[in-house]
């Protein structure tokens, strides 16, 4: 691998593990912060939710960087450094915000954390998507996914520690400060000006009338829907079942982490081997049965283990939707389309995070671990509408 891939592999992964560090509080130690000021899981669920709608909006960010070069400074770097500094910024005054007396401003506080996230986020996938040749694809996205689960990997237990042993303001400026870390990769990158026939047509959006286009669509959107509704409880699972600390919590999101890692990383070669359709099915195969494993967790012991696969899961899962994704876009739409693509999936959490939320207060969280991992079966109609009839195609 030459000097500038390196860079370039190196300059993505940095990009993924800054989100990476924000997600794994978000996703895994919020609810456990918010409990903190006496909020119910559905005012939690309802606080996720709020948060992750930049992600849902992230069409109209990625139509802009697809249209608009920004200074004439290029079409992706000036959005990514937006998006990290506005990020950084928030993270720095969120800790003075008490969410149990002001509800709403801490629901707005995270609502911009994550537009800056969704503003980088999907210029780094249109900067991929430019640069990234079929052959790679899927190596791009293993990079990708798993430099933002090492973001979860590491920050979730220094995190757990600091809010612990120091302070949450020490959590949340950690996380500000690591968000500042890929600017000095990002300055140092040129953007290559955008070949003619990658000019943005209003009309390559005409691929989202074909049914498989729609159908891989509402697959992002369970499968989203799914994982992250059952990611949120899995700490608080943890914390109400065997009594687990905030810095245990950490450790656990850690091992979780792990899992991801592994499962991201051999995600896209093993989609390569196999095929796009029965790396869809084993992944639906192994997500229903982590997720429908955690509700028969017995032991803290055992809980290590059980994450640690349901990591694995979301990884695994992750990769291949997404370096499907990756293969859909047309180039004059890149960014557009794959994030018409990923809002779908973040949908899927949106309506998954207040969902697993409500389900908990009422049926319990080993019910709801059920119920979720039940919901993997109706991903299976989308599998031949995808990829067709033939047993062994590989979507290109």
């Amino acid at each position: 691998m030459n000097r500038s891939k390196i860079f370039r592999y190196s300059m993505f992964a940095l990009l993924y593990f800054a989100q990476g560090a924000v997600l794994s509080y978000f996703t895994a130690l919020n609810a456990i912060y918010l409990l903190s000021f006496g909020l119910s899981m559905s005012k939690i669920g309802i606080i996720s939710g709020i948060a992750l709608t930049p992600f849902v909006l992230k069409i109209f960010l990625g139509m802009l960087s697809d249209r608009v070069n920004l200074f004439n400074f290029g079409h992706r770097k000036p959005y990514i450094v937006i998006g990290l500094l506005l990020q950084a910024i928030c993270l720095i005054f969120v800790p003075f915000i008490d969410p149990g007396k002001n509800f709403a401003l801490y629901g707005l506080a995270a609502f911009m954390v994550m537009s800056g996230m969704a503003l980088y986020d999907t210029s780094t996938d249109g900067l991929a998507l430019d640069t990234t040749p079929k052959e790679e694809e899927g190596t791009i996205q293993g990079f990708m996914v798993g430099g933002r689960a090492m973001g979860v990997v590491v920050l979730s237990s220094l995190i757990g520690f600091l809010a612990q042993k120091v302070s949450w303001f020490a959590a949340f400026w950690i996380l500000a400060f690591l968000t500042l870390v890929p600017l000095i990769m990002v300055f140092g990158y040129k953007e290559a000006p955008r070949p003619q026939e990658k000019k943005f047509e209003w009309s390559a959006f005409g691929a989202f009338k074909h049914w498989p286009i729609i159908a891989l669509g509402l697959l992002g959107a369970l499968y989203s829907l799914i994982i992250n509704g059952a990611n949120e409880i899995v700490n608080p699972f943890l914390q109400d079942g065997f009594s687990i600390n905030v810095m245990t919590a950490g450790f656990f999101t850690t091992v979780w982490g792990i899992g991801v890692v592994m499962g991201s990383l051999t995600g896209g070669k093993l989609t390569d081997r196999i095929g796009q359709r029965r790396a869809v099915q084993s992944a639906l195969l192994v997500s229903f049965v982590s997720i429908g494993a955690l509700a028969f967790t017995v032991s803290a012991a055992l809980a290590w283990v059980l994450v640690f696969l349901f990591g694995l899961a979301y990884g695994y899962y992750e990769t291949v939707y997404f370096a499907i994704s990756m293969d859909k876009t047309d180039p004059r739409i890149a960014a557009s389309m794959f994030a018409i693509l990923m809002a779908i999936a973040n949908i899927g959490t949106g309506i998954g995070l207040p969902i697993s939320g409500v389900l908990v207060d009422t049926i319990g969280y080993r019910w709801t671990f059920g119920v979720m991992a039940g919901l993997n079966l109706l991903a299976l109609p989308f599998i031949p509408a995808i990829f067709g009839k033939a047993k062994n195609h590989i979507l290109r």
